[in-house]
């Protein structure tokens, strides 16, 4: 696949990284040097110095032969610009990442492809996304759902209490016959080793285990792993960020209590004028004497939504002494997102990950509706549209001789979540939700081509 990609900033390098590893050609595009020569020196990609709203550098880039042209520099007017000229250009198709959240908002009453755009995103929006499912199940680490919850993706750090601790996960299921999960990825303690769970796997005290459920699973497995779900009333955010700001106003409108900490005076008194349902407090987020008088202890929440990733980490750090049950941080940095759960922070929120897990699904072979990447693990998950005469609808699933490093978590059926076990067959239409390692991701496609 021919892509190219403008704008060599922090997102545009993660993207090309990751999009090189899969032997696409990826032609690179910035106005600075220093970040094409960084980008050189590490990839095997072509760069090219210039401006991409320049039709001359785009005829250069070859763009009348690219299937794909990804606009992510740090203006969203320029990216708006670069695809509207582009697909009048010849490419094929085109995303151009936003910050402004009234082009999402908006965007079936504009009908951007009118202009030449396929494809909005909004990293900002993807995060408080993010941000909204960790709340609404608070006690797991990771939370994705599919389908508005048909199948949902769950992350939990195993505890001692939990009854299937010790125990393999064939013994689980035949001990727990009536639980309708199924695990997909398990991280072991004090490692960074991803397993794809088996018959013979072991549950761990410790481990951070990956869980796919339909809607009524998500009780059950919160008893099965030791946890209760308790209500989340109490939210403190530090930062005044359009992220803060997006979930702060969300969050008030289900009438929970929110505090917001900003540094910035002249912020705190915006936000405080257009969140009036909101209690803004001007401050620095890491006084430990500022928290305490702010009454950390009896938030259910802390959220770290600085564009500091430092200031958000050692934040959260801070409201996890002070016995905050949920913490939650915004992490620029993608090593940073490995984080997590060496260091005790419930979850840990990178944008880059999840504009390329947006990205993506534009890019995989076969019908890939949706990817959600797992921040700490060498896993990916991904939900395919079956196609009529996919080989993945030719046997059953015990048949298929899937890549053992590869399992199927669930199947959506005529709008219904199912466990798919070793005698289910997949059918066309269905909607596959797979869980494997990155490097046999090529093999898994082939069942879906």
């Amino acid at each position: 696949m021919r892509i190219i990609i403008a704008g060599a900033g922090e997102v545009g390098f993660h993207l090309a990284k990751l999009l090189s590893f899969e032997a696409h050609d990826i032609t690179l595009i910035d106005e600075k040097s220093e970040r094409l020569h960084y980008a050189d020196l590490r990839l095997d990609i072509k760069v090219m110095k210039g401006n991409a709203t320049s039709i001359r550098v785009l005829k250069q880039a070859d763009v009348k032969h690219t299937d794909l042209v990804i606009a992510v520099t740090s203006n969203e007017t320029v990216n708006i610009t670069i695809c509207f000229l582009a697909k009048r250009l010849g490419a094929k198709q085109t995303i151009a990442r936003v910050r402004n959240s009234e082009f999402i908002d908006n965007k079936n009453e504009i009908n951007f492809s009118e202009y030449g755009i396929d494809e909005l995103i909004s990293t900002e929006e993807l995060a408080t996304k993010e941000i909204k499912m960790l709340l609404n199940q608070a006690a797991f680490n990771h939370m994705h759902e599919f389908e508005d919850g048909q199948l949902s993706l769950l992350g939990i750090i195993l505890s001692k209490s939990a009854p299937f601790v010790g125990m393999s996960v064939k013994e689980a299921a035949a001990t727990f016959p009536e639980i309708h999960f199924m695990p997909i990825a398990i991280q072991t303690n004090n490692s960074s080793n991803s397993i794809i769970p088996r018959g013979d796997t072991v549950f761990k005290s410790g481990d951070l285990a990956f869980f796919i459920t339909v809607k009524e699973g998500v009780n059950e497995l919160y008893k099965l792993t030791g946890k209760t779900r308790e209500p989340v009333k109490n939210i403190m955010i530090l930062g005044g960020s359009s992220v803060g700001r997006r979930v702060a106003k969300q969050l008030c409108n289900k009438h929970l209590n929110v505090k917001i900490i900003e540094k910035n005076k002249a912020r705190a008194l915006e936000l405080a004028d257009r969140l009036p349902n909101a209690l803004v407090i001007h401050g620095d987020g890491r006084d430990i004497e500022l928290l305490d008088e702010e009454s950390i202890e009896s938030m259910d929440v802390f959220i770290g939504a600085t564009t500091s990733s430092e200031a958000n980490i050692m934040a959260c750090l801070i409201a996890k002494s002070k016995g905050v049950k949920k913490t939650i941080a915004l992490a620029e940095i993608v090593d940073y997102s490995k984080l997590s759960h060496s260091i005790g922070i419930h979850s840990i929120i990178n944008k880059k990950l999840l504009a390329a897990n947006s990205i993506f699904k534009h890019v995989r072979k076969g019908d890939v509706l949706e990817i959600a990447t797992l921040n700490n693990l060498d896993v990916e998950i991904l939900e395919f549209q079956v196609r009529e005469g996919s080989k993945i609808t030719s046997k059953d699933i015990r048949d298929l001789n899937l890549p053992r490093e590869a399992t199927i978590g669930g199947v959506i059926r005529d709008g219904k979540g199912i466990i798919a076990l070793g005698d289910f067959r997949i059918r066309t239409n269905d909607k596959v939700v797979v869980s494997c390692l990155s490097d046999t991701l090529k093999q898994v496609e082939k069942y879906f081509a």
